[in-house]
């Protein structure tokens, strides 16, 4: 029996159960890792947000975590209408799996981290059944408190919040040894052929990924027309395929995609909807909502003293993010953003 069960091991869950572990060493935490080794498939940008939560939690971000080449630019791509557009972007450059690592060996001692699969999950009068599986092994275990921190194919959203199903999109990504120095750091592109979503690129080291959110149907055939277009607009073959990612992605299009959850379950990060739909930006939400979580338990465990403060505190996050939804409209329309780009408004030369 544990007070409290987080499922998911990511930037959200990891931060949400240091800050309840380091404030009171008295709470019996699970911590299901349920990622088997898998990578999450993300750009690993961190934005001035991110950062800013990392050093309000008093977390200064190791070398070893950073890549290079770092950048304070991103070149915005429209391979339909052939503009390309340079806007000023602050992001730390970093190994997502390295930030990952780091962000869990934050986590004290006193947490039960388990490395498993969650199942399903089921709310009882007083308590939650939680069913993991590893390998053969199937196994319950039961909690005061259950929070979801599963990413968008959240199994705790599902489960016990089957009638929200924010729109998600397939998010396809592929390593490539550097084909080409002159390659831009960090792209976004846009093209209306082969999806009404976004991709991008970004060096890594001597790495080149390239990846892109794309409609589930022929997914995989848009993602590789929409390479071959981009391969033609840089002039350059990016060459054989080290390493192939996939997942999908949740992309919020209205404000009731954003669930915090009540009655002892709760979400955080993606799992809440918590996500940028304009660019998929992710992680400054994760943290700050594993933050929030943390504080709104630390005060009360009562169930709806935690639902009420935990909606409340959210607030301002729930604001932006929903602002970012007319963003994402105006940005996949292929006539405005043609328009927006030709501009040059908030461009850099």
């Amino acid at each position: 029996m544990y007070d409290i069960a987080i499922i998911g091991a990511g930037p959200a869950g990891a931060i949400l159960a240091r800050e309840l572990a380091r404030n009171n060493e008295k709470l019996n935490i699970l911590l299901v890792d349920g990622s088997d080794g898998h990578e999450k498939v993300c750009g690993g940008l961190l934005s001035p947000d991110a950062q800013g939560v990392l050093e309000s939690l008093g977390l200064e971000l190791p070398d070893w975590v950073r890549l290079d080449p770092q950048t304070d630019r991103v070149e915005t791509i429209d391979l339909s209408a052939g503009v390309t557009t340079t806007y000023p972007r602050n992001y730390i450059n970093t190994n997502r799996r390295d930030f990952d690592a780091w962000l869990l060996s934050q986590v004290p001692r006193n947490v039960c981290i388990v490395s498993a699969r969650c199942i399903s999950v089921e709310r009882g009068r007083d308590h939650f059944t939680v069913t993991l599986r590893e390998g053969d092994i199937t196994e319950q275990v039961l909690a005061g408190i259950v929070v979801g921190a599963d990413g968008a194919a959240s199994v705790v959203r599902r489960c016990l919040y089957p009638d929200s199903k924010p729109y998600k999109y397939v998010s396809i990504q592929e390593w490539y040894e550097l084909p080409d120095d002159a390659l831009p750091i960090f792209t976004c592109v846009y093209d209306k052929k082969t999806s009404d979503s976004c991709s991008w690129t970004i060096r890594k080291g001597n790495d080149f990924i390239f990846g892109g959110a794309f409609v589930e149907k022929g997914c995989r055939e848009a993602f590789d027309e929409q390479k071959r277009r981009l391969e033609g607009h840089f002039g350059v073959s990016f060459g054989e395929v080290k390493k192939r990612e996939a997942c999908l992605v949740v992309s919020p299009r209205k404000t009731e995609d954003f669930l915090t959850g009540n009655m002892g379950a709760y979400l955080v990060g993606e799992a809440a909807g918590f996500i940028s739909s304009s660019s998929f930006e992710g992680i400054s939400s994760a943290l700050t909502s594993g933050k929030i979580l943390a504080e709104c338990i630390l005060n009360s465990m009562v169930y709806e003293e935690i639902t009420e403060s935990y909606k409340k505190k959210t607030l301002a996050l729930r604001l932006k993010l929903a602002f970012k939804i007319p963003k994402m409209w105006i940005l996949t329309n292929p006539f405005l953003r043609k328009i927006i780009m030709k501009s040059g408004i908030t461009a850099v030369k």
